[in-house]
């Protein structure tokens, strides 16, 4: 559209169903490049994507033509379908239902990047539980515990 300027960058954190630990080290660059492919022809720019064995972070600019919901929707979906394919486990893999997207300024797009290439070693420190739980603290997002991702013992 004509004289529309936007800037919206977005990170989406999304879990395992569960919360198992199915994504394998093995097949993680391979899940991320096809995650990459399917928000490059949503139109959509990727600045990071990592996934840990039981969740995901992606950092996207948003382009308003297309909404949030709609990008995890295609993400999670075209990804299990992707996994289940590739026959990565025994049983049917799926992610939790939900996600959380947060938003930040041009100017936190290089710590937000290195914050989720870094993931390995910032949950050597912390849980996926707490790490989720400061999100909801640092952004004043107002919730109800028990429609917060399904926790396992961590």
């Amino acid at each position: 559209m004509a004289n529309t300027y936007t800037q919206i960058y977005i990170q989406i954190v999304f879990a395992v169903k569960g919360r198992q630990n199915l994504i394998s080290k093995e097949n993680r660059e391979e899940l991320h490049q096809f995650i990459t492919g399917i928000i490059s022809n949503r139109n959509q720019k990727l600045f990071a994507v990592f996934a840990m064995p039981d969740h995901v972070h992606i950092l996207v600019s948003m382009n308003p033509t297309f909404s949030v919901s709609d990008l995890v929707r295609d993400i999670k979906a075209g990804s299990s379908k992707f996994i289940n394919e590739k026959g990565w486990m025994n049983e049917k893999f799926n992610w939790q239902e939900g996600y959380g997207a947060f938003s930040y300024s041009k100017s936190s797009v290089d710590s937000v990047v290195k914050y989720i290439l870094d993931q390995e070693e910032h949950h050597k420190k912390k849980t996926f539980r707490e790490e989720y739980l400061d999100f909801m603290s640092k952004f004043e997002i107002e919730y109800d515990p028990k429609y917060l991702f399904e926790w396992i013992n961590d």
